[in-house]
């Protein structure tokens, strides 16, 4: 873990470098006051020498300023390197995330995801720059202590004082197992109360309609006592790391203060030597004290860069070794004897979703999925852009494999209009053009017109600049669903999924969206699942699917003729209009 983290540090080298140069500065500078110390003791006070006690003041001053010019450096370029390193890890993390499969997704709450995005990655910049900064310079503050002590002072009194630190070292050895997992636990939960946060303002409208604000609350509750309990845990861990640290320095301090009384007594060193003793213990203790305040930092960060390397050493949505690139759409669509269920670690086949399915789609058709709900109408949707992968079979475009085309060139092939619509937080300009980045104002217009929305955005203050809101809130499920609509146009696909496009809406809206559906479905492929069957009358082919597989296959009079399920449940629509 610790080899990956470094690699974070390679492109902002000369920053780091000239980060620990500066530490390396403040520590030596560190050093120069017990030194000279024991020379004024010893040597300028008993001597009267003016003059040494002068240039000693002065020398000490001119180290105090550049001490203060060299700790403005490292904390002002320090944590430039930290918010470097994190901008790097996010972008890294964020491009991961667009590259994992669905399932992911579908597994992971996206409060929690959030949480590794900000919370852990806040922490892993903290570490970042005060990481190693503090640990070079407390590491070079005790060698140099150690060093100096040793030849200035008495080599057997600074090996009887430093026989505490092993002890020391041994102790925090021990009790980091326990903080490390302390601290994962408590990173989960606060994962967790985010997803419950995330979850309950999204549903906000949902939960004021059902009078269901106690029930969030209780929710939350629940997550926040979970959240209490770990960081309860963590903090206990912590205290008695920190309780234990704080002691073993006292105790350092006791074996200087009797070791080193016990050397002025029997004349071995002299007050001076006592005295520098005493400074350079204190100077032992400084950056024992800096390694304890930093291990609840180093816990965070290292924790938080654990699951951040959980995320990125997950697998990606499978491409080909050597894709294809999905020029055109020629011939014809063919799902081969395919099998699919949403955990594929689950070995109970009775949980397949799909089981040994075939269809044929030509081009220029128009296909309609019916049938009851759970059947796999909008999963069969799902498999053709490779949302997810076939247990089994294969589905082919032009009797190529999909999973031997290149994920961006087969998407791109392919429009979707989904009966949930997802409008990005942004303007309505901004949505419509998601179908083509590229796409001029003229070309965003002109989508807008086919799909009926234009005349409604033209009546708006701000006009194609009009915010939508989060999820487009601004917008009604028509409205909404016109500017999908218009996306799609701007995609212009050979292969288009409508996918209940107009089951949640009033018969007027539906009508005119109807007709914005049948302006994109023109001159191409299209896969419609519906409900209202009196949408897709003119199919050219409706596909009956239930939990058994496909039970029907024809046209909307073949069907109807043929007095199977089809015709029942149209007959149940048309009695209940």
């Amino acid at each position: 873990m610790l080899k990956k983290f470094c690699k974070y540090y390679k492109p902002h080298m000369p920053l780091f470098l000239f980060d620990m140069f500066c530490a390396l500065l403040v520590a030596l500078c560190n050093l120069v006051y017990p030194y000279l110390t024991q020379d004024i003791i010893n040597d300028y006070a008993p001597n009267k020498d003016l003059n040494a006690l002068i240039i000693s003041g002065i020398v000490l001053l001119g180290i105090y300023i550049l001490k203060a010019i060299l700790n403005y450096i490292i904390q002002n370029y320090g944590h430039w390197l930290g918010v470097y390193i994190q901008a790097d890890m996010r972008t890294e993390l964020f491009k991961k995330l667009q590259q994992l499969p669905f399932n992911y997704f579908d597994d992971n709450k996206t409060g929690t995801i959030m949480s590794r995005i900000i919370n852990d990655l806040q922490e892993i910049t903290e570490l970042a720059h005060h990481g190693p900064e503090d640990i070079f310079l407390s590491l070079i503050t005790l060698i140099g202590a150690c060093v100096l002590m040793c030849l200035r002072v008495n080599p057997y009194l600074t090996l009887i004082v430093f026989t505490a630190v092993p002890f020391i070292v041994l102790f925090a050895v021990i009790r980091r197992k326990h903080m490390t997992k302390a601290w994962k636990q408590m990173r989960i939960e606060t994962g967790e109360i985010n997803a419950s946060v995330e979850s309950s303002i999204s549903g906000i409208r949902v939960s004021k309609a059902y009078t269901a604000m106690d029930h969030e609350i209780e929710k939350f509750e629940k997550a926040n006592v979970r959240y209490q309990d770990a960081r309860k845990k963590a903090y206990h861990q912590m205290g008695v790391f920190g309780s234990g640290m704080g002691f073993f320095n006292d105790f350092l301090y006791l074996v200087a203060l009797v070791a080193g009384s016990l050397f002025l007594y029997y004349d071995i060193i002299d007050g001076g030597g006592f005295t520098a003793c005493i400074l350079y213990i204190t100077m032992i203790i400084n950056p024992i004290r800096t390694l304890v305040s930093i291990f609840e930092q180093i816990q965070n960060g290292m924790t938080g860069f654990s699951r951040f390397q959980e995320i990125l050493n997950l697998d990606n949505e499978l491409e080909p070794a050597n894709p294809i690139i999905l020029e055109s759409f020629n011939n014809e669509i063919k799902y081969n004897n395919v099998s699919f269920k949403y955990n594929v670690k689950d070995e109970d086949n009775e949980k397949l979703i799909l089981k040994n399915l075939s269809l044929t789609i030509k081009k220029g058709q128009t296909i309609a999925l019916v049938g009851p709900t759970g059947g796999g109408k909008t999963t069969i949707c799902h498999l053709l852009p490779r949302f997810y992968e076939i247990l089994d079979g294969s589905i082919t475009i032009d009797g190529v494999d999909i999973r031997d085309f290149s994920l961006s060139s087969l998407r791109t092939k392919i429009g979707i209009v989904a009966q949930d619509v997802f409008l990005f937080g942004g303007t309505i300009k901004e949505n419509i053009a998601y179908g083509n980045l590229d796409a001029t104002d003229e070309e965003i217009i002109e989508a807008a017109r086919l799909a009926n929305i234009h005349d409604f955005v033209m009546t708006l203050e701000d006009g194609y600049d009009t915010y939508v809101g989060e999820r487009g809130v601004k917008l009604s499920g028509g409205q909404k669903q016109r500017v999908s609509i218009a996306r799609a146009f701007l995609k212009n696909p050979p292969i288009l999924i409508l996918d209940e496009a107009t089951s949640a809406l009033d018969n007027v809206t539906e009508m005119q969206i109807q007709q914005a559906l049948e302006r994109l479905s023109s001159g191409r492929t299209t896969i419609v699942v519906a409900h209202r069957l009196s949408t897709i009358k003119n199919a050219n082919k409706i596909v009956v699917i239930t939990s058994e597989g496909i039970i029907e296959e024809g046209t909307h009079e073949e069907l109807i003729e043929r007095k199977g399920v089809y015709e029942s449940l149209y007959q149940y629509q048309f009695k209940n209009l």
